[in-house]
């Protein structure tokens, strides 16, 4: 597959799209060494730590994330987030305001499940790495400390790739929703939500535009337009869910004010955990919503148990002619790896309802290790699930084009 990238259609005005074959990518977080794990969890838990140290063993996980990416055949790759130690709480340290702590709210779909809680808390009491940080609170003015700080990662990916040749067909980098980071950090400084979120979603613009500026792909990491339905407004009512998913998609498109549509995807998810999710918002509810982003593209996961069947929306609310889909065929949270020819299934079913194979490209549900320490799945289960990713795509690229 990797001699097909020649086909792919570099037209501007759209995300990557094939014009013979499914292109495979993934969401983000990649399975980390377990040497930068544990650096991660003694800043964590001790505060302090030789942060050149830290920096050198993050490039060098780096490199080896864009290598093995590159040996399991996929096309639209990235850094794996190595050099943080979650997909979004990185930011407290390129940004001013955080201080302190504060836990979370529960998920209301745990809470049902007294047994499981139990063994999730035993579980997390064994991790290694950054697993279980508890985020901060906002305590003052959010704004970006350095805007040389945005630069770094794309610089340091852009070096990388420059050593390889073939090397992807695109690269990308991953930075979070505005309303991921309010959710999750209490607002104990601003008069109202609304200014916490515009803060925020002010300081990320330095993130999403330096993404772009060192020309790769931005995926922004949105699990909030979803996820908070049963995390921060589980008590609450829906209509008060949705208007935090209407502001924190108008403020995506306020920082993505100077960046092209054709340049941006957008991930969302019911968050990244093994766990009942019985109490998840259905796709339909939040659709119309999602597709006010000013996006060329979302990645939405199809694999796990509780939304494998959701593809059907694609069908109902299609996507703008300009956008594409990355359809999530592969479970992130379990370790069966699955068959080639039910990754083809899967892109097929998605492809029909989408109505134009071209449109569509084969990802994975959620990322392997969002929080450094958290995933479930083993490294070498990890590169085999790619691997089946890859093959399934050229499966059904066999049948559909």
């Amino acid at each position: 597959m990797r001699s097909a990238a020649s086909s792919v259609n570099r037209r501007a005005s759209t995300v990557k799209r094939s014009d013979d074959f499914i292109i495979t990518t993934h969401t983000g977080s990649l399975p980390r060494p377990r040497a930068l794990l544990q650096m991660y969890g003694r800043r964590l838990r001790e505060g302090a730590i030789d942060e050149d140290a830290l920096a050198i063993a993050g490039r060098e996980a780096m490199r080896r994330a864009v290598q093995a990416q590159l040996d399991c055949g996929i096309h639209v790759g990235n850094n794996g987030e190595q050099q943080r130690e979650g997909f979004f709480l990185y930011a407290q340290r390129r940004m001013s305001g955080f201080g302190g702590s504060w836990k979370r709210w529960p998920r209301a779909d745990v809470e049902r499940y007294p047994m499981y809680k139990e063994m999730q808390q035993q579980r997390q009491a064994t991790l290694e790495g950054a697993s279980g940080l508890i985020p901060p609170r906002v305590v003052g003015e959010v704004s970006y400390l350095d805007p040389a700080l945005a630069e770094t990662e794309p610089a340091e990916f852009a070096e990388e790739l420059a050593r390889h040749d073939p090397g992807f067909v695109e690269g990308f980098l991953t930075a979070p929703s505005p309303g991921i980071i309010a959710a999750a950090c209490r607002n104990e400084h601003y008069a109202s939500d609304e200014a916490y979120l515009d803060a925020i979603a002010g300081a990320l613009q330095f993130e999403y535009e330096a993404v772009v500026r060192h020309g790769f792909l931005l995926q922004v990491d949105c699990p909030d337009l979803a996820l908070e339905h049963h995390r921060s407004y589980h008590d609450r009512p829906q209509a008060e869910f949705l208007g935090f998913v209407e502001r924190v998609v108008a403020a995506i498109n306020r920082a993505l004010v100077n960046v092209p549509k054709a340049r941006v995807r957008a991930h969302v998810c019911w968050g990244n955990y093994e766990g009942p999710h019985d109490c998840d918002v259905p796709l339909a509810t939040i659709w119309p919503l999602l597709r006010q982003l000013r996006v060329g593209g979302f990645v939405l996961p199809f694999a796990n148990p509780r939304h494998a069947h959701e593809f059907g929306v694609l069908k109902d609310a299609p996507l703008a002619d300009d956008q594409v889909i990355v359809a999530g065929v592969i479970d992130t949270l379990t370790n069966f790896v699955e068959h080639p020819e039910v990754v083809a299934d899967r892109l097929e079913r998605v492809a029909d309802a989408v109505g134009d194979p071209h449109r569509v490209l084969a990802g994975t549900d959620c990322g392997f290790d969002s929080t450094a320490g958290q995933g479930r799945v083993a490294e070498d289960v990890a590169w085999a699930k790619l691997r089946a990713l890859v093959e399934g795509a050229r499966i059904a690229s066999q049948r559909l084009f």
